[in-house]
């Protein structure tokens, strides 16, 4: 077991609100992201469906990110465009990662 956590934020995004949606999430991964983040992406869907998934080093590093003074920043930037979030967390129980060549 890797002990990963992923976590996924999603919401129906208004189509109008859909542009700073995506202006937000680029400025936000462009700062300073939290110890134990291994990757994180914005997916937006069919129908105004957007999620943002979060893969964390462990459970300890996503507890830590939310027990920080300014709290989880993906349902925040979904609040902010005027959508009501839902999380989703998983445990990752396997994966791989494909080789890339030079």
């Amino acid at each position: 077991m890797t002990g990963q956590v992923l976590t996924e934020v999603s919401a129906a995004v208004a189509p109008e609100r859909e542009a700073d949606l995506v202006a937000a999430y680029r400025e936000l991964v462009a700062g300073t992201l939290p110890d134990g983040l291994v990757r994180t992406e914005l997916l937006g869907g069919q129908d105004g469906h957007w999620r943002i998934q979060t893969l964390w080093r462990d459970r300890a590093a996503l507890d830590a990110m939310r027990a920080a003074p300014e709290g989880p920043a993906a349902p925040r930037l979904f609040r902010e465009v005027g959508a009501e979030p839902a999380l989703a967390l998983f445990d990752v129980k396997a994966h791989r990662t494909a080789q890339t060549p030079m």
